[in-house]
């Protein structure tokens, strides 16, 4: 139990850290949250968990194919923003988009590993 405590933790502070660097500097805060923190921790913890250096490997090509339409979100969400949409319909949007990409993405990649 402390164990997951501890993951969960380690992982909100990580976010909150970033959200509050990006309130007083926005460059430094993108550089921050550009760094796949994340899928860093994923892998530490599935390799503490697991040592399971195939699982590890799999995230990571996976991973690898979905930043790919993530991209699509950091693209039309300031283009609505900029647009005059307000932020929550903008994100709201931006983020179907990016599901509906990654579906596109998803059956592509079937396609050609199959």
């Amino acid at each position: 139990m402390w164990y997951y405590a501890v993951k969960v933790v380690i992982s909100a502070a990580l976010v909150v850290l970033v959200s509050e660097i990006a309130k007083r500097s926005s460059l430094v805060g993108a550089a921050l949250a550009s760094l796949p923190l994340v899928s860093l921790l994923a892998f530490v913890w599935l390799y503490y968990e697991t040592g399971d250096v195939r699982k590890i490997s799999r995230l990571s090509l996976d991973i690898f194919w979905l930043v790919i339409p993530s991209l699509l979100l950091f693209l039309m969400l300031p283009w609505l923003l900029r647009r005059g949409l307000t932020f929550w319909p903008s994100l709201l949007l931006a983020c179907t988009a990016t599901t509906m990409a990654y579906g596109v993405t998803l059956a592509m990649v079937r396609q050609l590993f199959a």
